[in-house]
């Protein structure tokens, strides 16, 4: 039996193998439940992981994150936690068909206890593309796992900053993406939780357009002062992708191996 014919047997009926663009990596997903959207590009991107750092993606899904950040950066080690079993036996296998289970490691449990699961102070990098409705707030999706991925059904933003505070190491970095109209909240629970905001940097489909995103970086325990970085605009006129965020579709591969 051929390497080749085991991987694809990695892939299930119904599913589907998405080309990341970066690394040579592909990612499984199925188009009934949750695939992942920009949001997770741009987090990866905005996110920075250290040579011999460890990571940790909460509410991982597919495992997109993980895979993009090991694409991108030089850290030793990268974990998702997700509660959706299905999604995370999906990560898993994607890991596998990467050959990746050497630096990436999905596991099945709840974002509330990962600090018990992990261990506290156990990571340099926390990332998180959280669910950014509170509850009911949006339109409801009878698909479940579409509903948990984008409602806070089984953790709350604040579920989310306690947890990483605790499983950060001092000084360690919590890189989010969410929704501007959650700012105030957001500042409030990081500054609650002793993670310091550092940088953010707001997200416009359109340059003419209000910003549908924000991404955001905390320290553990730092002095305050918080650096704003210029638009990301994501879409030309014509509705192209804009020269930036292409390049963050390419394949960074090469130029990580060369610093």
């Amino acid at each position: 039996m051929s390497r080749e014919y085991d991987k694809n047997e990695l892939i299930h009926p119904g599913e589907r193998l998405d080309d990341l663009q970066t690394g040579g990596y592909y990612l499984i997903q199925d188009p009934s439940r949750f695939c992942f959207g920009i949001d997770a590009v741009l987090l990866s991107s905005f996110a920075r992981v250290k040579r011999g750092e460890k990571a940790l993606d909460l509410g991982t899904g597919t495992g997109v994150i993980p895979i993009l950040l090991e694409s991108k950066n030089q850290g030793a080690f990268y974990g998702g936690l997700e509660i959706q079993e299905a999604s995370a036996d999906m990560a898993r296998r994607s890991v596998q068909y990467n050959d990746l289970e050497q630096k990436i490691e999905i596991k099945t449990g709840d974002i509330k206890e990962a600090a018990a699961l992990y261990g506290a102070a156990s990571f340099e990098v926390i990332t998180v593309n959280p669910p950014y409705m509170i509850g009911e707030h949006g339109l409801k999706n009878d698909n479940e796992a579409k509903y948990i991925a984008r409602h806070e059904v089984y953790c709350t933003l604040q579920d989310v900053v306690e947890q990483s505070a605790k499983l950060l190491k001092d000084k360690g970095r919590f890189y989010m993406v969410h929704r501007p109209f959650r700012l105030p909240e957001i500042m409030c629970e990081m500054c609650r939780a002793k993670l310091e905001p550092k940088r953010m940097r707001l997200v416009y489909s359109r340059v003419d357009k209000e910003p549908s995103m924000v991404l955001i970086e905390g320290m553990k325990n730092s002095r305050p002062r918080m650096q704003v970085e210029a638009p990301l605009i994501v879409y030309e006129q014509d509705g192209s992708y804009t020269e930036e965020v292409l390049a963050m579709y390419g394949d960074m591969k090469k130029s990580r191996e060369e610093r």
